[in-house]
């Protein structure tokens, strides 16, 4: 294939780029053999001439195709080049959020300065298990790979996580130890891998530190060794460090700190502990401040320390310890505050009592003058003599430096062997996963030993990478049997050798450390005169005498030589050493005590135990000098010989490689820097593996992929049955050159560009296919367009033609039509004109006419109205004439009368004058004087009376004159009133005048208002009509409104019923929460319970070997246990294991429930301890007046006081029992108040049920038998002593009174009986006829009458008086607290009043009420308590009176006179019940539950026989009131169903037959327990077979809880069986063949889609449901529990295939959703065939339903996201965004998603409130129920098969 075949025509190419590193461009044309300069087109628009390099004439790297871009593993990448690999980055990184890549076997993990949630617990689940290709990139996937290759190929395991500081390595390596730690768990209870990952933040307190680069940056290499056991569980840990940078204590460059654990005690130095340390603020301290930068942001280094302390703490460092190590540390900063005063140049001081020193001297423990002294002083040994020599200043700065760093390499080396202790564990290490954190390739600007060291570290480890990787490319040739060529590629041997051979560069720094003068000048010198111009890797630059160059495999790095000699010697005066040897810190000496030890090279690297892995050296006797040589070992030496110790490791290891890329260098999240990425891409070995992959070859492809992919690039001819065959004939036709191409034995490999060329013709095809399809249906199209046209002309033109036809038609029928309207017109224009000529005639002349008539009608009337004027004017005139005419007449005579009286009055005076007139007039005036001087004396007679009056008057007139004084003031007043009054009334009359006036004035305006109102009543008129419009309009407004209104309520209502739904939705959700959490308890529960018998298997084994041919069985029962009690009974679940159960307990919430319940059965025990208390003082008050009788008669009342004295001392004990279970409850209570008490097995929850159980079963059995014996033991006593008196009637009258229950009447009636024989006896004997016996028995029966109905009267009266007391007394109290209220209330205002009565009378109803309701509550209880009483009790009369009947003669019988009984006879018919003897109960119990094949019963006999004839077994205990063989019974049953589930609980058929039983058995105990919810659907039958004697409610719950465990455990074996096949079935099987393409696959190959054989398909998950379903069916399961079931494996099919779907980016595309859509409408098929759609499966689907929707919708617009956004409302943001990234174009024709689009979906959706996490929970169970299913089977008519061998069993 020439390179003319590629280079075309818009292709693209990468070209260099110094910005962009790498840039892409388009050829704008083909590219010919000769051609100097290519025609491009950039990406940002412009054109470009790039011109190739003439010597190479090599071409630019030609761009992937887009389908491969974004790629999991780079190695899948047709054309593997550098900016092939730099884009596939970027673009995973930046669009797809995506950190993690495969590089073959490299995973490349870029820091994304972000927390992602993709570490958690669920992720670890299902990356567990997985091969390392089908899932996506991941730590963990590197972690599960090493996890699995070291259990299946029992190698140990390395896991290599390399790169710069701050690329994530530390973190990498942390999240692999997690997982390890949470897949593997810990074989011991020590939590080892707790403490293996609490080791992190120890190591990096002490270890880590800020650098520029990284905050959190490991300034030491480690190689964690996590060691596991045989069945490869986490046993211990052994921890190695390297080449710790020990300079940063004492030396911090700018923008760097020193370690962390400094600077968190000075954030801490306020701490009380820390007190005496003398600490303060950071930038007190030089070794702390030099970097200026002693905070980092976003952390809290008091937090940091806190969790440090912690975590020393959890790996068993004391609080001593501790101190300890802060003193040394508080140590170290004092020492760095030490300053030096110089005397001359050679020597210095230290100030006397320099407070530093002191201070350092105090927390070491040593003497202040000689560490003062050996601080400037140093001694100097020769042959002879020894000389102290003092220092100069620099001497001893340096010295005090080296002396620091010393002590804390030592400190370090200390605190990682004591890790490394407590990691260690005493169990045999059967492997080891090693995880090597080590520093990365580093170059900076002034480069010293430590880069040096850290380079020379990754040059071995890079040359044990190349060789891992050609050798896996050399065994996987090998292995396909390809010729094998070698492949060239790097070798940094040399480079190797330049630095560790002999005369090398650490060889000759060591030999000039050992020379006396030696400096880093001659060393220099001398690395110039050995390696320069004679190596190639090895260089001097220009202007530098004092640095070198090596060219390394990533770059070259120039050292600065100053410093390599000092760095190196690491010298530390030993007399310091010894003063600190010499301290009283005990401590401290532990730390120099590996000094006088000659240990192997790990001074200042290696820390820790010998590995695991490899032999220890043997201890070589030498010299007593060696050991001090030993010591002054150089670092260069240290490290390469602990560098050879860990390749010797990883060599002897499977290593797994994880490159750490740091992305930028402002810690900026998701920003990629193309040029940081290359330079670490080039030096962590990515683009060598890529070089060394290219050069062979890189794709491979199975046959059946490859002719999957390929298919239409061959002919139908060339389509064979072998596919091996016709993959090569296609090959040898396709690609000529076969070096391009080798057949394996499975694969086809390809060489580097090979994969593209036929991605090429294989788009070629498709594009000509295309062309073709295209130009077919374009012809088709037009075709059809044109005959579509043609057709639609053929229409118009007839349409035109017929329109044209129509219009002339209607032409000519308008002509006519215009004719006789015509005529017609000009007729009626003329009869028109003709009718008004005439019309108007007729009105002139009726006109003039009325105006004739008119004027005649005038004169007519003038003539008339002058008659009358003429009349009224005549009249008028003669009425005047007359009036004046009597007007002067009157007058007259007026005048005449007058002058007539003037004449008379004249006369009159005249005589009036005269004498004689006077005397005629006294003429009887004497007469009348007498008569007045009589009266005047009568009237002096009546004024003396008078004057007496007056006298008696006068006080009268004075009391009266005051009076009428007052009368007069108040008239005064009344007057002044008055007059205020009328000047009141006259200012009234003016105001009355005014209103006349304004009355006028009103009138006048009222005449204006009322025109002002007829106009306005014509507005008005106006106005109204147009009101009424609008009210029209207001009227339809309203009717709009009132819709509106009803649309608004039903919307209201409408929303309101979502509300409830909702709410409805929520209670049923917290309704599951809790079934969820109870059956998690349960679950929990059952697992520590199989965790004890295992344990107690293993503590039988180890203590107790068996014999041989005899197997030692668990007791289900406890040794110790009573006899009384019946917790051990219930279930295995009461006894030891509950202990264990305790640390689960601790999470639950508080039940308010059963507390509720416990705290009301608490009350109800203190009642019932009352109620016996006052029974008990009754009792005694009886004993004593029956003492005060007995003294009256001793011998008559012997037997009545034993049985009153042994019945008090029943009832004392019962009493003294009752407290102290009520202490006990009451002291659980009080001791555990927390949520975890009211939990089954908790310590109250077993008081309480001891305390049910002995309260309710124990104390009646116990009093009933013991009521009886003593009743017995008294008839016989009084048999033995008879006696003839009336007394004795009397005493047993009362002893029979006293007896509570029927059971005692009975026994105490049988007594007599025996006594009256046996006094019948004696009375025969003195009496042969027995005449005076009968006579003597009837007065002894009717004194016996009398005197009981005079006690019963007697007893009733007092019972009465005693009633009425109490009655009185409480009337008495209710009265005064009525009077009392009526006191307050009457202070009380009216209204406060009646309400407070109010208040009052509704609190008393309230109080009655709810007495009246406890009464009824204990009257229920009573009653039913007393009903169950009454059966036992009759029952056992009956059989008693039977016996007794049975054993008297019958003329005994007839003597007595006693009433006869009936006896009723025993039914002989089949009730329903089985028979079975107690020493048979084992072999019912394995015949029917341990050997039972459920598989033969479940076809052969009916569904839940067992269940049935385990229930009739109870009946018939229940029927026999055996309650020890009931409890035997059900114990038995309930522990050999969970044998049978242990024994075989991975057998589908097994647990689903006993779930179904065991289902069957509590609705039978339910059905016939009696209870009326369960009777209902009961026949008359069936309700005679309930339960009579025992309530088994306890049991259901058991049997309940049983139920779930079996339930939860049949859902693990479906979900063992299913997982396998989920994956593979419904997401990578093509069930619609060709409709996904398959892509090509890098080194890490994924599982194929296509079927092979073995592989799962749909089909095969369809055909385990249909298994599944008619298993349980078979079986009988309740159809409740069948959906259930489908319902939960539904949920684990669709959780499963979504969380694969979110990890793996190959499946994210628009034909895998339609993949995916068609295999779930397979399922929903099948649930409509079962008849299962209403089971709630279908919804759980919703999730992966939703997310196939969203890989086939469009996925460009606003309207786009929009749907996704309310379509996607199953799926959370997190899946629907990761789905949206990982969306990957299969074929050329789809697009990806854009990052703005995904932007737009998260904006969206931000205030969507829904879980952060990614994937669904794939072990999560729904809570189950079991709903009551009543069988109609009669028990009567259940027959019990032979082949069940349970023949010991009889019919009842």
């Amino acid at each position: 294939m020439a390179a003319s075949e590629l280079y075309t025509k818009f292709a693209r190419v990468w070209i260099p780029d110094p910005e962009e590193v790498w840039k892409s461009a388009e050829l704008l044309k083909d590219y010919k053999p000769g051609d100097k300069v290519l025609l491009l087109h950039l990406e940002d628009g412009k054109d470009l001439e790039y011109r190739l390099d003439p010597k190479t004439e090599e071409l630019p790297h030609l761009r992937n195709p887009d389908i491969l871009v974004g790629e999991n593993d780079l190695t899948a990448l047709s054309y593997l080049h550098e900016p092939a690999v730099l884009h596939n980055l970027r673009v995973r990184f930046i669009d797809s959020k995506l950190i993690y890549t495969y590089c073959g076997i490299v995973l490349v993990a870029i820091n994304p300065y972000e927390q992602l949630p993709i570490y958690g617990e669920d992720i670890i689940n299902a990356y567990s298990g997985q091969n390392m290709g089908d899932m996506d990139p991941h730590i963990f996937a590197v972690a599960e790979e090493a996890y699995k290759q070291m259990a299946r190929d029992e190698r140990n395991q390395s896991i290599i996580v390399s790169g710069e500081s701050g690329a994530g390595k530390t973190v990498s390596a942390k999240y692999a130890m997690r997982y390890f730690a949470t897949v593997s768990g810990s074989a011991s209870e020590a939590n080892v891998e707790e403490k293996v990952l609490a080791s992190n933040p120890i190591m990096e307190s002490i270890g880590n530190a800020k650098t520029t680069r990284n905050d959190n940056s490991s300034r030491f290499g480690k190689y964690i060794e996590i060691g596991f056991d045989k069945r490869y569980r986490i046993i211990g840990a052994n921890m190695r460090t390297y080449l710790l940078e020990k300079s940063r204590v004492v030396f911090q460059a700018e923008e760097e700190r020193n370690y962390h654990i400094f600077y968190q005690l000075c954030a801490s130095a306020k701490l009380p502990e820390f007190k005496m340390l003398r600490l303060g603020d950071a930038n007190n301290f030089h070794y702390t401040k030099q970097g200026g930068s002693p905070v980092i942001e976003g952390v809290d280094d008091a937090t940091e320390m806190a969790q440090t302390r912690q975590a020393c703490t959890l790996l068993g460092i004391s609080e001593s310890y501790q101190m300890g190590i802060f003193r040394i540390l508080a140590g170290i900063l004092h020492l760095g505050n030490v300053g030096f005063t110089s005397r001359d140049s050679d020597s210095c001081t230290i100030p006397p009592k320099h407070e530093p020193l002191s201070i350092f001297c105090d927390l070491m423990a040593v003497d202040f003058e000689e560490m003062c002294h050996w601080l400037c002083h140093r001694k100097l040994a020769t042959a002879t003599e020894t000389y102290i020599k003092p220092i100069s200043k620099l001497q001893a700065t340096n010295a005090r430096d080296a002396l620091a760093k010393h002590i804390y390499a030592k400190l370090f080396n200390w605190i990682v062997d004591h890790v490394n202790q407590v990691l260690h564990s005493a169990v045999k290490q059967h492997s080891f996963i090693g995880v090597l954190d080590i520093y990365g390739f580093e170059t900076f600007e002034i480069n010293s030993f430590e880069q040096f060291c850290i380079n020379y570290a990754n040059e071995k480890l890079q040359q044990q990478f190349n060789m891992h990787v050609f050798k896996l490319e050399q065994e996987e040739y090998m292995k396909e049997q390809i010729p094998w060529t070698l492949i060239d590629f790097y070798d940094n041997q040399p480079c190797i050798n330049l630095i560790e051979s002999k005369l090398g560069i650490l060889d000759l720094l060591d030999e000039e450390c050992r020379m006396p003068k030696g400096t880093d000048d001659t060393w220099a010198q001398k690395l110039y005169n050995t390696h320069l111009n004679k190596c190639a890797l090895f260089e001097k630059p220009r202007l530098s005498n004092k640095a070198f160059i090596i060219q390394h495999f990533a770059d070259k790095v120039e050292y600065q030589c100053e410093g390599f000699l000092e760095k190196n010697k690491d010298t530390v005066f030993e007399e310091q050493i010894k003063v600190l040897k010499s301290s009283k810190f005990k401590m401290l000496p532990e730390l120099f005590q590996d000094d006088e030890k000659a240990i192997s090279p790990s001074s200042a690297t290696s820390s820790g135990r010998t590995p695991l892995s490899r032999t220890p050296a043997k201890p070589t006797k030498g010299r007593p000098g060696q050991a001090a040589k030993e010591h002054k070992k150089t670092v260069g030496h240290q490290f390469r010989n602990s560098l050879h110790l860990l390749m010797e490791t990883l060599n002897a290891t499977t290593p797994h490689y994880v490159r750490c890329i740091k992305p930028n260098d402002f810690k900026f999240p998701f920003t990629f820097d193309e040029k940081r990425a290359v330079q670490q891409l080039r030096a962590c070995g990515v683009l060598e593996t890529i070089r060394i992959s290219a050069a062979g070859f890189p794709s491979r492809w199975t046959y059946q992929e490859f002719f999957s992919r390929y298919r239409v690039l061959m002919k139908q001819k060339d389509v064979l049955s072998e596919r091996k065959q016709t993959c090569k004939n296609v090959l040898e036709k396709l690609i000529l050159d076969k070096d391009k191409y080798q057949f394996g034995k499975t694969k086809i490999f390809f060489r580097a560009g090979q994969v593209a060329y036929l991605e090429k013709l294989r788009a070629d095809k498709l594009r000509a296919a295309c062309i073709r399809i295209q130009k077919t249906i374009r012809g088709w199209l037009l075709r059809k367009k044109y005959l579509r046209m043609r057709k639609a002309a053929i229409t118009v033109q007839r349409y035109a033609r017929g329109h044209q036809a129509r219009c002339y038609a209607k032409f000519l029928r308008r002509t006519k039509a215009a004719t006789i309207i015509q005529k017609y017109w000009r007729m009626y224009v003329i009869r028109r004109r003709y009718k008004i000529r005439r019309t108007a005639t007729i009105v002139l002349q009726s006109y003039l006419r009325g105006y004739l008539a008119r004027n005649r009608y005038r004169k007519i009337l003038r003539e008339h109205k002058a008659v009358i004027i003429q009349k009224w004017v005549r009249g008028w005139l003669a009425r005047t004439y007359y009036k004046r005419s009597m007007h002067a007449i009157i007058y007259l005579q007026c005048c005449f009368r007058r002058m007539m009286a003037k004449r008379e009055l004249k006369k009159l005076k005249i005589e009036a004058r005269s004498v004689e007139r006077y005397k005629k007039l006294h003429i009887g005036m004497e007469n009348k004087i007498m008569q007045l001087q009589r009266k005047v004396d009568e009237q002096n007679k009546d004024y003396k009376c008078l004057m007496e009056k007056l006298t008696n008057l006068e006080g009268i007139y004075n009391s009266e004159t005051e009076k009428l004084r007052s009368d007069l003031e108040r008239l005064h007043l009344s007057e002044e009133e008055a007059k205020i009054a009328t000047g009141r009334v006259l200012s009234l009359q003016e105001e009355i005048a005014k209103l006349r006036k304004d009355l006028e004035q009103t009138q006048c305006e009222k005449k204006s208002i009322e025109e002002c109102a007829d106009r306005y009543k014509q507005e008005t008129e106006q106005l109204v009509s147009n009101l009424k419009e609008e009210n029209t309009l207001l009227k339809q407004e309203k009717e709009a409104l009132n819709h509106l209104i009803v649309e608004q309520a039903k919307e209201m209502t409408e929303t309101m019923e979502k509300k409830l739904i909702e709410e409805t939705k929520q209670l049923e959700l917290d309704l599951n929460d809790e079934r969820l959490r109870y059956q998690n308890l349960l679950n929990e529960f059952s697992r520590l319970e199989e965790r004890y018998d295992d344990l107690k298997e293993e503590m039988t084994l180890m203590v107790n070997v068996p014999k041989p041919g005899h197997r030692r069985t668990d007791s289900t029962h406890s040794s110790n246990e009573s006899e009384c009690t019946f917790s051990s009974e219930i279930a295995e679940t009461e006894d030891i294991p509950s202990r264990t159960e305790e640390p689960s307990e601790k999470k639950v919430p508080l039940d308010m429930s059963l507390f509720l319940k416990l705290q009301k059965r608490v009350t109800e025990l203190e009642q019932e301890k009352q109620v016996m208390q006052d029974e008990l003082d009754h009792k005694e008050e009886q004993v004593l007046r029956s003492k005060a009788k007995e003294e009256e008669r001793p011998q008559i009342r012997g037997a009545e006081l034993e049985y009153e004295s042994l019945k008090r001392q029943e009832l004392e004990s019962e009493n003294k029992k009752l407290k102290n279970e009520l202490n006990e409850l009451r002291k659980a209570l009080s001791e555990k108040s927390a949520p975890e008490v009211t939990a089954p097995g908790a310590p109250a929850y077993r008081v309480l049920m001891e305390q049910l159980t002995s309260v309710s079963e124990e104390l009646d059995v116990r009093k009933e038998e013991v009521l009886i014996l003593r009743s017995q033991l008294m008839s016989q006593k009084e048999a033995i002593q008879p006696k003839n008196t009336m007394t004795d009637s009397t005493i047993l009258l009362e002893d029979v009174q006293k007896m509570k229950d029927k059971g005692e009447i009975a026994q105490a009636y049988i007594g007599l009986k025996e006594t009256n024989r046996s006094s019948a006896m004696d009375g025969h004997e003195l009496n042969e006829d027995g005449e005076l016996l009968l006579v003597y028995e009837g007065l002894k029966q009717a004194n016996r009458l009398l005197e009981s109905q005079l006690q019963s009267q007697k007893r009733s009266h007092e019972n009465e008086a005693e009633a009425l007391r109490g009655e009185i007394q409480s009337l008495k109290e209710e009265n005064n607290r009525q009077q009392q209220l009526l006191a307050q209330n009457l202070q009380l205002p009216p209204e406060a009043r009646i309400e407070a009565s109010l208040q009052h009378e509704i609190t008393r109803l309230t109080n009655e009420n709810l007495d009246l309701m406890e009464q009824l509550e204990k009257q229920d209880k009573t009653v039913r308590k007393l009903k169950k009483q009454l059966k036992v009790f009759a029952k056992k009369i009956g059989e008693l009176e039977v016996g007794q009947m049975e054993n008297i003669s019958p003329g005994q019988i007839i003597d007595e006179p006693i009433r006869p009984v009936n006896i009723p006879r025993k039914e002989k018919d089949f009730q329903g019940m089985l028979e079975y003897k107690k020493e048979d109960e084992q072999k019912l119990v394995k015949n029917l539950i341990l050997e039972l094949k459920p598989r033969g019963v479940a076809v052969n006999l009916i569904p839940g026989l067992p269940a049935y004839i385990l229930f009739m077994c109870v009946r018939h205990a229940d029927y026999l009131n055996d309650d020890q063989k009931v409890r035997s019974l059900l114990t038995s049953t309930i522990n050999s169903i969970k044998k049978v589930l242990k024994k075989r609980g991975d057998d589908f058929e097994t647990v689903s037959f006993w779930l179904s039983n065991t289902c069957r058995f509590l609705h039978c105990l339910k059905q016939y327990s009696g209870e009326e919810g369960f009777m209902k659907h009961n026949t008359s039958r069936q309700n005679e077979h309930c339960l009579t004697n025992f309530d088994l409610a306890e049991y259901r719950q058991v049997l309940s809880d049983l139920a779930i465990q079996i339930y939860q455990q049949l859902v693990r074996v479906l979900e063992n069986i299913l997982q396998p096949m989920i994956v593979s079935g419904m997401l990578e099987h093509e069930t619609i063949q060709g409709v996904s393409g398959v892509k090509p696959t890098g080194l890490r190959k994924r599982t194929s889609s296509i079927a092979d054989e073995g592989t799962y398909t749909l089909d095969s998950i369809l055909r385990q449901l249909n298994s599944f379903h008619s298993v349980m069916c078979q079986h009988g399961m309740d159809p409740e529990l069948i959906k259930q079931v489908v319902k939960q494996m539904f949920y684990i099919v669709g959780a499963v295939t979504l969380n694969n779907l979110l990890l793996r980016k190959d499946m994210c595309s628009w034909s895998k959703g339609m993949q995916i859509r068609y295999n779930v409408s397979q399922l929903e098929e099948w649930l409509r065939d079962k008849n299962l759609m209403n089971s709630g499966a279908k919804e759980t689907l919703e999730p992966l339903i939703q997310a196939a929707q969203l890989l086939q919708v469009k996925k460009k617009t606003d309207d786009d996201a929009e749907a996704i956004c309310s379509m996607c409302n199953a799926l959370t943001t997190a899946q629907i965004v990761k789905v949206l990234n990982l969306y990957t174009p299969v074929n050329e024709f789809e697009e990806r998603v854009s990052v703005s689009f995904i932007r737009t979906i998260q904006m969206r959706l931000r205030d969507r409130k829904d879980s952060p996490q990614l994937l669904m929970d794939a072990k999560h169970i729904f809570p189950v129920t079991f709903p009551f299913n009543p069988s109609s089977l009669a028990l009567e008519t259940i027959q019990i098969p032979a082949s069940l061998g349970l023949g010991f069993i009889s019919r009842v």
